[in-house]
């Protein structure tokens, strides 16, 4: 440790001894300085322990530190940090508890073994001092996401779990942790605190950028709370604390989604409650969640597979089944005609397959459910009926039936030119009656044309019925652009913006893509999507219910207003295509409706068309 370089003004500098030639001496200087530092109040220090994080971000499976002593040397300054205020307050040391922190974590995120050396070294005492919120938010973000990494190896699990109120500490901080950044950085720009303004911008300033990574840390916050919860779960002894009604309540609002892509959220601790069979009684005892699930399995969630594993082991359960039935299989019929998903492979036939059983097993089946769901089980099975029966008919027959149907969706066309669009509804479920199963394509257009019927007659459940089994048909499942569109609206008309948010964007992605002459320049995303997109984002922000609750947004029609960063213009967001739709009830909307159609008569001429031709569009073959 004695070496220093000549332009160095720190005795015994972390980086010096680092360019030590000697193997054995630069280990050993290493060592002395892991040991001493915790004892030093030299100005400088937070210097080589933000090299040291560094270091453990971009080769966290290297030994060499974890054998020099790395782990005791943090967890020493972490209880510096917590102990000795004054000390904290000097220099730049204020930053030294968060990089500790987090080097601890990224050193055993990947290695068990680095893992049971960091809980030797006592690390779960100061983290979880750090979990309770001892100094700020920025190092509960970083506590938990080590005792998270901890929390997954069998060999420290134990050690996590004998400190009790790590548990109930990751339950609070999951659901308040969005409330906790929102009010104390993202509401006063003036009162951020400058330390955390430096690391959430690393260098990139602007309040705008503090913002946004404020957006992606408080979600990561909520993410990691929920991992660490999660290696809870997989317990069965832990799942009365977190099985309570206020908590898996707000769970299925748990949304990694756009911010956090990478985590399964809230819907992936559902998934691992429901895995159990203590935990579904509680799960399914709150209709909230069983409508959440609903809605998820039968979106175009990257985690829809989990929704529906929940709902599968809900209805498999006799104890469960007759709580969730009626809303869960109607999403199941939805979805039966799904091949592969997720992890699932021939999901449809497993779907089929239940409900067959379902309906034919005494005491059960066809007397629990409502007629309504009995006529779509019917349906369903009839059609699987006509799958196999199909496979032996002539191809002949097969061409006469594909033709009949196809007279009958032109029939069903010509009503929606009329505007008679239950004329037209009617049609398509004939065609479809008609249509041979095996012939997807048609049947896609089909579901597709009759979702945008019931649209226009204000049946969102049926119309994502409808979007959802052409969906369901295309391949790959859910890609199919106006289906995606039509179904966006739906959500929107029942207020699911997640939802509605996720088939907008794919909807986007997919016309950009396409080659289809309804589809749009890769360039130049139209107004009217633009417009709907924006509308679905400002409702599903992800600190719209904090600063609700803060006054930082007021709500007025379901939209949200001010505080999100976007346009104050808080009137009713539509889509260009109903600005086009006509001039009925102008007078009874009155100055209001005025000024919305002059602000849409600036849109493009193309844009406007191609929102009102997603509207009413008569065939989409």
């Amino acid at each position: 440790m004695d070496k220093v370089s000549p332009d160095c003004p720190y005795p015994g500098c972390f980086f010096c001894v680092m360019k030590e030639a000697n193997p054995s001496k630069r280990r050993a200087s290493v060592l002395k300085f892991f040991r001493e530092l915790p004892s030093q109040d030299d100005d400088g220090q937070v210097l080589p322990i933000s090299g040291l994080w560094n270091t453990a971000m971009a080769h966290p499976n290297d030994p060499e530190f974890i054998e020099l002593g790395i782990f005791e040397c943090m967890a020493a300054l972490i209880w510096k940090g917590l102990k000795n205020r004054r000390w904290l307050s000097h220099d730049q040391n204020i930053y030294i508890p968060y990089y500790a922190a987090h080097i601890i974590g990224s050193y055993t995120m990947n290695m068990e073994e680095f893992a049971e050396m960091a809980v030797h070294a006592g690390v779960i005492p100061p983290l979880v001092e750090l979990l309770r919120g001892r100094l700020t938010w920025v190092e509960q973000r970083v506590a938990v996401r080590a005792l998270g990494h901890l929390a997954t190896y069998a060999t420290t699990f134990p050690a996590l779990a004998s400190q009790g109120e790590i548990l109930e500490l990751s339950i609070q901080l999951a659901m308040s942790s969005l409330e906790i950044v929102y009010s104390h950085f993202y509401q006063f720009v003036d009162r951020r605190l400058s330390y955390h303004c430096d690391l959430l911008t690393r260098g990139m300033g602007g309040v705008e950028m503090e913002s946004r990574k404020a957006e992606e840390w408080a979600s990561q916050l909520q993410c990691w709370s929920l991992q660490l919860i999660n290696c809870f779960a997989f317990k069965p002894e832990f799942l009365p604390t977190i099985c309570k009604p206020e908590f898996l309540a707000k769970l299925p609002g748990m949304w990694g989604g756009l911010v956090n892509e990478s985590s399964p959220a809230g819907i992936g601790l559902l998934r691992t409650i429901c895995h159990h069979k203590l935990g579904r009684g509680p799960v399914a005892s709150c209709p909230g969640v069983i409508d959440a699930l609903c809605n998820i399995a039968r979106s175009s969630d990257d985690w829809q597979h989990m929704a529906i594993d929940c709902l599968l082991w809900l209805l498999q359960d006799p104890s469960t089944c007759h709580k969730v039935i009626d809303k869960a299989l109607p999403v199941l019929i939805d979805l039966a005609e799904v091949t592969t998903l997720g992890d699932h492979k021939k999901l449809g036939d497993s779907i089929v397959n239940f409900l067959q059983e379902y309906i034919q097993s005494p005491g059960t089946g066809r007397n629990s459910i409502s007629s309504h769901v009995k006529d779509q089980v019917e349906e369903l099975l009839d059609s699987r009926e006509r799958l196999k029966w199909e496979k032996n008919m002539p191809k002949e027959d097969l061409h006469i039936k594909q033709a009949a149907a196809l007279v009958v969706k032109l029939e069903g066309n010509s009503s929606f030119s009329s505007e008679d669009i239950s004329g037209a509804a009617s049609k398509y479920s004939e065609a479809l009656a008609l249509c041979p199963m095996r012939s997807k394509k048609e049947r896609i257009v089909l579901y597709s044309n009759r979702a945008q019927c019931h649209l226009l007659l204000q049946q969102p459940l049926a119309a994502i019925s409808d979007a959802t089994h052409a969906l369901c048909l295309n391949k790959p499942i859910n890609r199919h652009a106006k289906s995606l569109w039509r179904r966006a609206q739906a959500y929107d008309m029942l207020g699911l913006a997640k939802e509605s948010l996720l088939d907008a964007i794919l909807y986007i992605n997919e016309c950009s893509q396409s080659t289809d002459p309804d589809g749009f320049s890769k360039n130049k995303v139209p107004e009217y999507a633009e417009r709907f997109v924006k509308k679905q984002m400002r409702a599903a922000w992800l600190f719209r219910e904090a600063a609700i609750k803060h006054g930082g947004v007021h709500c007025e029609g379901g939209v949200a207003g001010n505080g999100c960063g976007q346009e104050s213009d808080d009137s009713e967001w539509e889509t260009a295509s109903e600005s086009d739709v006509g001039d009925d009830g102008k007078d009874e909307l009155g100055d209001e409706w005025k000024k919305k159609k002059d602000r849409n008569n600036k849109a493009s001429k193309k844009d406007r068309k191609q929102g009102y031709n997603l509207q009413v569009t008569e065939d989409d073959a």
